[in-house]
């Protein structure tokens, strides 16, 4: 089982749509995912259609005493292998929690050890903001993707992101590979393209080669959450997706080969 976090400190940078994309291709490969929504806001649980009144079971069970499996709080989905595990508006009450129960900072990693190989993947879905559910993700994870806009004032959340990443890294002792992916890019624009080379010249073979453009039939989280028959998802950003699959997954399989 492969875990991948999608974060980036900056908020409307596509961290759901990221997380649905990557996730829809990987199910079409065959392989069986889950995504975790990690964000109190729940965009992620709401793209699937699940109610948030009367509130559903899900990450909040996995911070209890004694913590829930994960397999008696994730949900299936339309789209054949992809399963989901619901955020709560509750969740936003964990950093208070944290001071009177210490190791709160490591509920997510052992409630995956916990599920075992049940899943091939899962990619969790961060909430904007450096806390206690981020920690518990980059504790977790076996690779951060951060997508960041292809726009100046986003260099700066991508900056603090690869720093926090790092830092994450180096306390665990274990590797935390790092792959950006920019996102919203309008290649007409000059800021765009200059944003875009800014950040490979900075970050280097950490940054995709490519960008998924601005593409208004993704934006709308909840259309990539309903299945097709026949050709997968339409239109340019998905397309981009495919390849920034195809290309985390090669980047993937060059780490386990170098760790072997």
């Amino acid at each position: 089982m492969r875990t991948w976090a999608i974060a980036n400190q900056k908020g409307g940078v596509g961290k759901t749509t990221t997380t649905l994309s990557l996730g829809r291709g990987l199910a079409a490969r065959g392989y069986k995912v889950l995504l975790i929504d990690l964000d109190p806001h729940a965009s992620l649980t709401r793209a699937f259609g699940v109610p948030v009144e009367p509130v559903p079971q899900g990450v909040q069970e996995l911070f209890a005493t004694p913590p829930h499996a994960i397999a008696e709080l994730s949900q299936g989905s339309t789209i054949p292998g992809l399963d989901c595990l619901c955020a709560q508006a509750s969740l936003a009450t964990l950093e208070r929690r944290s001071a009177n129960q210490p190791g709160l900072g490591l509920a997510l990693q052992q409630a995956l050890a916990r599920h075992g190989d049940r899943h091939d993947y899962i990619l969790l879905d961060c909430a904007p903001t450096l806390g206690l559910l981020m920690i518990n993700a980059l504790a977790a994870a076996d690779r951060l993707i951060i997508p960041t806009q292809a726009e100046p004032l986003a260099l700066h959340g991508l900056d603090g992101m690869v720093r926090t990443g790092e830092m994450v890294e180096r306390s665990r002792k274990r590797a935390l590979p790092i792959s950006v992916l920019p996102t919203l890019f309008d290649r007409r624009t000059r800021a765009g393209n200059e944003t875009l080379k800014q950040m490979q010249d900075t970050h280097g073979s950490r940054v995709w080669e490519d960008a998924i453009p601005i593409d208004t039939r993704i934006c709308n989280p909840a259309a990539l959450t309903v299945p097709l028959h026949g050709e997968d998802y339409p239109g340019r950003g998905m397309a981009a997706y495919r390849r920034a699959l195809e290309w985390l997954l090669a980047d993937e399989a060059a780490q386990l080969e170098r760790a072997a």
